[in-house]
C-alpha cells in the first residue's frame, strides 16, 4: 500500500514540476515574440511547440533504452496527440472574452491539415505493418522515414504561408530583455527535460502495480503528464490574449509528437516499434485524426455561438472523442 502510495505521488510531483515549467514557458514566449518582431503564431508553432513536447521526446526514447517499454513510448505520443487536442475544447470552455475559434488566425487551418496528414499516416504504419505489409530498413521502419519527410514538408509549407501571411501582431511590452527572456526560456526547457527523463520509470511501475499494461498507462496517465505543459502554456498564453500561441503551441505540438515517433522507432534497436507494440494504438491514431479534422473544419467555419453558452459544437465533439479513446484503451487493458 505504501509503494503505491509513493508511486501516484511521484506521479503528481512530475506532472506538477512540468505543468509549472510549462507555465513559465508561454511567459518567456509571449516575450521573445516582442522582442524579436516574431508572430506569436511561428512563436507558439515551432519554439514553444518543441519545448512542450521534449517530455515526449524524453519520455518516449527513455522508455524505449532505459525502461524496454515501446507501448509506453506510443502510448504516450498518440496519446499525447489525444489530449493535446482536447486542451482545445478545455480552452474554449474557460476563455470567455470571445470565440476562441473566430479570434484564430487563418494559418492554423495549415498545421490542423498536417495534423490529419501526419496522424492518418501513422495509423497506416502501424495497421500496415500489423499485417506484414510495411518494410523496414534494418531495425527502422520505412513508415518512420516517410513521418520525417512529411513533417519537413509540414514545417516548410507553414512557413512559407506565414510569410505570405500579413505584419505579425507583436505582444506589449514584455518586461524583460531578450538575453533574459532566452535564459528563461533554457532553464524551463532543462526543467521540463529533467521530468520527462523520470517519467516513463513511474510509468512502467505504476502499470506493474495497478496490473495495468503499459499501452494503457503510456496512452491515458504518461500522456497526460506529458501534455500537462502544453495545457499549462496554451492556459498561460490564453491569459495574456496570446490566442495564435496558444492554439499554435497545441497544432504544432502534434506535428512534433509524430516526429519524435520516428526518433523512438529509430533508438529501439529491437526492431521495427511499430510491429511490437499493440495494435490498438491504431484507435489513438485516428481518433486524433478525426479530432484534427474537426479542428480543421471548424477553423474554416469559425463559429461564434456555444451549445447551451457553454463551448462550441466542435469542442463538444473533441471532448466526445477524447472519451471514445479512453474507453477503448481502458477496454483493452482490461
Amino acid at each position: 500500500m505504501n509503494n503505491l502510495v509513493s508511486i501516484w505521488l511521484q506521479f503528481a510531483l512530475c506532472a506538477g514540476v512540468i505543468g509549472y515549467a510549462g507555465l513559465r514557458l508561454s511567459r518567456y514566449g509571449d516575450a521573445i515574440a516582442a522582442l524579436t518582431g516574431l508572430s506569436r503564431n511561428w512563436i507558439g508553432l515551432i519554439l514553444v511547440a518543441t519545448v512542450t513536447s521534449l517530455p515526449e521526446l524524453v519520455t518516449g526514447l527513455s522508455a524505449v533504452t532505459v525502461a524496454a517499454a515501446p507501448d509506453i513510448a506510443v502510448g504516450d505520443v498518440l496519446g499525447s496527440c489525444v489530449v493535446n487536442l482536447a486542451i482545445l475544447a478545455f480552452i474554449d470552455l474557460l476563455y470567455r472574452r470571445g470565440a476562441v475559434y473566430a479570434l484564430a488566425g487563418p494559418g492554423h487551418v495549415m498545421s490542423a491539415g498536417f495534423g490529419v496528414i501526419l496522424l492518418a499516416a501513422t495509423a497506416l504504419a502501424l495497421l500496415l505493418t500489423g499485417q506484414g505489409h510495411m518494410p523496414a530498413l534494418g531495425h527502422v521502419s520505412v513508415a518512420s522515414l516517410v513521418l520525417v519527410g512529411l513533417y519537413l514538408v509540414a514545417m516548410r509549407a507553414i512557413y512559407l504561408t506565414e510569410q505570405r501571411a500579413s505584419t505579425p501582431v507583436v505582444a506589449e511590452n514584455p518586461g524583460m530583455t531578450l538575453k533574459a527572456a532566452l535564459m528563461g526560456y533554457s532553464v524551463t526547457s532543462a526543467i521540463i527535460v529533467g521530468a520527462g527523463i523520470w517519467l516513463p520509470l513511474i510509468g512502467v511501475e505504476l502499470a506493474r502495480v495497478m496490473g495495468w499494461s503499459n499501452s494503457f498507462v503510456g496512452t491515458l496517465f504518461v500522456a497526460f503528464a506529458t501534455s500537462v505543459p502544453e495545457l499549462a502554456t496554451t492556459w498561460g498564453a490564453l491569459r495574456i490574449g496570446a490566442v495564435d500561441m496558444a492554439i499554435g503551441n497545441v497544432l504544432g505540438s502534434n506535428l512534433f509528437d509524430v516526429l519524435i515517433l520516428s526518433l523512438d522507432d529509430l533508438a529501439y534497436r529491437a526492431g521495427p516499434i511499430y510491429a511490437l507494440v499493440s495494435p490498438v494504438h491504431a484507435v489513438s491514431a485516428l481518433t486524433a485524426c478525426l479530432m484534427s479534422g474537426a479542428v480543421t473544419v471548424t477553423l474554416v467555419y469559425r463559429p461564434v455561438s456555444r451549445v447551451w453558452h457553454t463551448a462550441s459544437w466542435a469542442s463538444i465533439a473533441l471532448f466526445l472523442l477524447y472519451l471514445f479513446n479512453a474507453f477503448i484503451q481502458y477496454r483493452h487493458s482490461a
